[in-house]
């Protein structure tokens, strides 16, 4: 059974809501710390969300609040070692590891733990170290993933100016004699110094400012140097990741985001990696430091492109419930008798028919005066007596239609002429207006 965990918050970093953090039990007992957030829209499937090295669940409050904007529910957690979560060593700030194995225990646990809560599909999203984890889990049987997106994974580390193979050397010389817990570095330092102007993580003062009020607010979460140990894990997780065997099996995307100025792991190696993925694609970051997702917007922007269209493929937005309205037009009402008329009118064959019929309303009561005077016009010969004629046929047409009007209008041969000469009269008129 889960038992409630805090979550650290500071005017810079609210806790997104929806927030319900936890500690689970992880290998061996460790007491470990993960949070999971729920969207306010219908979820469209859940997000793994795992930090690098020194990195607690806080750091990523922005980044959780983007994923929840986008209908997601969003799991993140506390390696062993960092945050919140359970730490070997009697120094705390010490970045400990005995190995790759208790990182792996920990990781299904947590997934096993919360696999009910978290609709599918899957995505996993990482950081750096959590890259490098979260895909030698999948290289290692994790098949629960739809998709993962990796930022500036840890596939390859680099080496302050030595060789990977001298390197190597170093770390097996240290455990030989007994100082796989020391650090590695004579000069730790502090986990975060405020000298913005010379880190190594991002161009983004405003996002790494807030990286330090929050370990300032707790120091608890500040995670420093790391050990020897540590750095012999680090090389033999991203050996087996560099062979191409171990990755063939992977098939679903993964995208791996480099960023270009990075100082801290290989990009070399994320470029082989991705070719050995059967679905991997690699895109370059221009000019980013490690923390792509803590970078400015320019940059963390190629992340959220590159998020959105993998998403798009695998957890695509969900449709929306019908609504309360109808879902076909209603039918129009049956026609009553007074209606009748006009409909066979409109369902006439003959254009000129409908003419005269809205030009009725032209022929207003005024018009008798002035068609007493065109009657002389009707009554000449030649010309003007035949265009009159021509518009008979149109004048006819709608008169059949009202009930034996046309019968009528036979008969009285000298009658019907006088109202033919009045109705081009009233055209006329109405053409004046």
């Amino acid at each position: 059974m889960l038992e409630a965990a805090p979550l650290i918050a500071i005017p810079e970093a609210p806790i997104p809501e929806g927030a319900e953090a936890s500690w689970y039990s992880g290998a061996g007992g460790a007491r470990l710390r993960a949070a999971l957030f729920r969207p306010k829209s219908r979820p469209r499937g859940s997000i793994v969300l795992s930090g690098g090295r020194t990195e607690p669940i806080e750091k990523y409050f922005e980044v959780i609040g983007d994923f929840l904007d986008r209908g997601f529910v969003v799991l993140a957690h506390d390696w062993r070692g960092q945050g919140l979560s359970y730490r070997a060593l009697g120094d705390p700030l010490k970045g400990h590891a005995d190995g790759a194995k208790a990182y792996m225990d920990d990781f299904k646990i947590l997934l096993d733990t919360y696999a009910a809560r978290l609709p599918k599909p899957w995505v996993a999203v990482a950081h750096s170290m959590g890259g490098c984890l979260t895909l030698l889990a999948m290289a290692q049987g994790e098949h629960r993933f739809a998709g993962a997106i990796f930022s500036a994974p840890m596939l390859g580390v680099q080496t302050g100016g030595r060789s990977p193979a001298a390197a190597r050397v170093l770390v097996q010389v240290a455990k030989l004699f007994g100082r796989s817990k020391r650090y590695v570095l004579n000069d730790p330092g502090k986990p975060f110094d405020d000298a913005f102007d010379t880190n190594v993580l991002t161009h983004d003062r405003r996002r790494y400012e807030r990286a330090c009020a929050q370990l300032a607010a707790e120091p608890k979460l500040a995670l420093g140097a790391p050990t020897w140990g540590w750095l012999d894990f680090a090389f033999k997780a991203t050996a087996e990741l560099a062979r191409p065997e171990r990755l063939s099996h992977i098939t679903v995307p993964v995208i791996i985001l480099s960023a270009e100025a990075d100082k801290l792991v290989d990009n070399a190696a994320q470029q082989r990696v991705a070719r050995h993925l059967p679905q991997g694609k690699f895109i370059n970051v221009p000019g980013a430091f490690h923390e792509i997702l803590m970078e400015t917007d320019q940059m963390r922007n190629f992340f959220t492109k590159a998020f959105d269209s993998l998403t798009g493929r695998v957890a695509p937005t969900p449709a929306e419930p019908p609504k309360a309205a109808p879902a076909t037009p209603p039918k129009p009402p049956a026609p009553t008798m007074s209606a009748a008329p006009a409909m066979m009118a409109a369902a006439s064959p003959a254009p000129a028919a409908k003419k005269p019929a809205a030009k009725k309303g032209g022929g207003k009561k005024k018009a008798p005066a002035k068609k007493a005077g065109a009657k002389p016009a009707a009554a000449k010969k030649g010309p003007a007596a035949k265009k009159p004629a021509a518009k008979k046929p149109a004048a006819k047409k709608p008169a059949a239609k009202k009930a034996g009007a046309k019968p009528a209008a036979a008969k009285k041969a000298p009658a019907a002429k006088k109202p033919a000469a009045k109705k081009p009269a009233a055209k006329k008129a109405a053409a004046k207006k």
